[in-house]
């Protein structure tokens, strides 16, 4: 007669260690068994035969463990064992690893049993769990209780990416047609990158985790052990770049350091980084309005001064609906493809115009009248017992003062006398001057082409009335400017 602790019935009397109510099934072969030994021992009494005495050889598979005279003790540390472990592990299906068989002799002569054989069994017993394994490269990566909790798992992998909600909906609307609104979008397709197989499996307690456990361990992954010496000159941004991480991955691989710890020259950090050992698809379909850029198109004006320019059309933009078809690998997009396109208003283009004509800051050598109309209210000579060194033009058709020939302002500002001053370098040896400005209109530097306003005409400095004083000079020599003017 053999009693074997194991699942699957081998032999004639046996029983499993899995549950409270296998338990009570054992008590009761063992009390059978209890029985059937008492009336064959007195049935051997009976007709006079020797004291027959009964052992049990416990074996845990096939190892045998020791001999006892009394099986309970073996039971009462199987099942204490069991209860502890369904105690600690309240949600797991438990059971013994090895099949544990007790196999009772009767014999003549009483044998001295093994002593401390619950403490062998304490090395030989292993309480495992019925568990989910999800495999991913032949390799389980996770444990998980039931198959409600792997479907939940997969489930919160899958939705760290993936809106709950919109998940819910492809759920439900996998087979169904429905047509996009602006601003709406749909998921068409959620895979893994890797294979994940479902197995049944026997592992021990502690390796069994919650679906929230299995997400983290499944977006983790493995890191391969690379660190990096710190070497001179080198700062954390700069090494995280090196390796293509940003400055918080690095921090996330080096709990010890913090965005201002300073390193040392031979410190060792660590800049490899977690790869997932699965990631998340979506491909997923969005309509959207856009607005469409106006184009610029501008168009040259040889009658406007190059620099000048003006608008003569404002842009406008305008708008179009696209769909998109997004492919995103943990949430980050890997491919974006336009599936269609319709322009609900055309923009419009802005348009302007430039000027072409050229401003040449070389003067021709014949000078043009500077101001509009007017007489010569003075000559060149003396006067009032002074010399006068240009020409006075008074009572113009209006006060603007003209460039007299192309140039280079080179003064624009009060001097003594002369008022508000204008001096023009023509480039060519000749410059002129223009006193007594009510207002300039030119700044130092800037190029004047011939007959261009530079200023309003007035009676600033030395001067008894509203004219233009303009002097005439040639390599540096004061000029007449009556020889010059046509």
């Amino acid at each position: 007669m053999i009693l074997t602790y194991k699942q699957k019935e081998e032999h004639l009397h046996s029983f499993s260690v899995i549950s409270e109510k296998k338990v009570v099934q054992t008590c009761f072969v063992l009390l059978f068994i209890v029985i059937s030994l008492f009336v064959t021992m007195t049935v051997a009494k009976a007709e006079g035969e020797p004291d027959v005495h009964t052992i049990y050889h416990i074996y845990v598979g096939d190892k045998l463990i020791g001999t006892v005279q009394d099986a309970e003790p073996v039971l009462t540390y199987i099942e204490e064992t069991l209860n502890e472990y369904e105690d600690k592990y309240p949600n797991l299906s438990l059971q013994i690893d090895e099949k544990i068989r007790i196999i009772p002799e009767f014999v003549f002569i009483e044998e001295k049993e093994d002593e401390d054989i619950v403490t062998a069994l304490e090395d030989e017993l292993i309480v495992q769990a019925e568990a989910i394994a999800l495999v991913i490269d032949d390799k389980p990566a996770v444990y998980l209780p039931t198959n409600e909790e792997t479907e939940r798992a997969l489930e919160k992998l899958i939705t760290q990416y993936v809106d709950e909600e919109v998940y819910e909906q492809f759920q439900s609307e996998i087979d169904e047609e429905h047509t996009l609104k602006v601003g709406e979008k749909k998921i068409t397709n959620l895979s893994l990158t890797e294979e994940v197989i479902e197995e049944e499996s026997l592992v021990l307690p502690e390796e069994v985790v919650s679906a929230e456990e299995a997400v983290e361990k499944l977006n983790k992954g493995v890191l391969e052990e690379q660190p990096y010496i710190v070497q001179e000159g080198d700062v954390l941004i700069s090494i995280a770049s090196d390796y293509d991480l940003s400055t918080s991955e690095l921090l996330e691989l080096n709990k010890d350091l913090q965005e201002d710890s300073v390193i040392r020259i031979g410190q060792e950090i660590q800049v490899t980084v977690y790869e997932p050992l699965v990631k998340v698809l979506a491909t997923h379909v969005k309509k959207v309005e856009e607005e469409i850029p106006f184009q610029t198109e501008i168009k040259e004006d040889d009658s406007m001064w190059k620099g000048d320019q003006k608008v003569t059309q404002e842009g406008q933009t305008g708008k179009q609906v696209l769909e998109y078809e997004i492919t995103e690998r943990n949430g980050n997009v890997i491919k974006r493809e336009v599936l269609s396109e319709e322009v609900t208003k055309e923009p419009v283009k802005k348009l302007i115009v430039k000027g072409t004509k050229v401003m040449p800051s070389r003067g021709s050598g014949s000078l043009g009248w500077p101001a509009v109309g007017g007489y010569i209210s003075s000559q060149q000579g003396n006067r009032w017992g002074r010399f006068h060194r240009g020409i006075d033009i008074a009572r113009p058709s209006n006060y603007n003062i003209l460039a007299a020939d192309n140039g280079t302002v080179s003064f624009a500002g009060s001097q003594g006398g002369y008022g508000n001053l204008v001096r023009i370098n023509h480039n060519n040896g000749m410059e002129t001057l223009y006193a007594h400005l009510d207002s300039i209109d030119v700044k130092v530097g800037q190029t004047v082409a011939k007959g261009q306003k530079i200023g309003i005409m007035g009676q600033t400095g030395n001067s008894t009335g509203i004219h233009l004083h303009f002097e005439v000079y040639e390599n540096g020599q004061l000029k007449n400017p009556m020889d010059y003017l046509n």
